[in-house]
């Protein structure tokens, strides 16, 4: 992503075992090394990667908990946002975003407490319909998104916006 992007890695510090404490699961490593590279921001003006402390829009806890807090609230209904999935909640099973796009698209991981370090990324077009699960990694996923013409319904090499990285802000708190 380094190479692709021309990036400077930042060297962000976090405090991860806390985050992992709140969500009561590790994260995954390649997610947190592309995060102490890039932190939240925007990758091609338009694919939205999650972050922590840029401010609300690209802090990825913030996200999770309002995810939650919606999901859990009975006066919603009890379809979830991600259906057939749920939210996930410390201790269970279910989707933490990590990322999306201008156009809707939504990209999680599907965590389930009692299978730690098992991170299949799922993802759903806006104009496609379901979910699509794959086996890889977090940047495997973003790095097919951003270069891989053929890597459908989610690549947009094809629309040559060039493979940039703008940092998140922190301005939005």
């Amino acid at each position: 992503m380094i190479e692709l992007t021309g990036w400077e890695p930042l060297g962000i510090s976090v405090d991860w075992a806390a985050i992992e404490g709140e969500l009561g699961v590790p994260l995954p490593a390649d997610y947190k090394e592309l995060y102490e590279v890039f932190g939240g921001g925007v990758f091609s003006d338009s694919v939205y990667f999650l972050g922590r402390d840029e401010g609300v829009s690209f802090d990825f806890l913030t996200q999770w908990r309002v995810s939650l807090s919606v999901d859990q609230d009975s006066k919603f209904g009890d379809v979830s946002a991600v259906d057939p999935y749920a939210v996930y909640a410390p201790g269970g099973k279910g989707l933490v975003e990590w990322g999306s796009t201008e156009w809707a698209d939504e990209y999680c991981w599907l965590i389930d407490a009692e299978r730690p370090g098992d991170y299949p990324v799922l993802a759903r077009a806006h104009d496609v319909g379901g979910w699509h699960r794959y086996d890889m990694s977090t940047s495997e996923f973003l790095y097919r998104v951003l270069a891989d013409a053929d890597f459908q319904p989610f690549g947009i090499a094809q629309y040559d916006l060039g493979t940039t990285f703008t940092p998140g802000s922190g301005d939005d708190e």
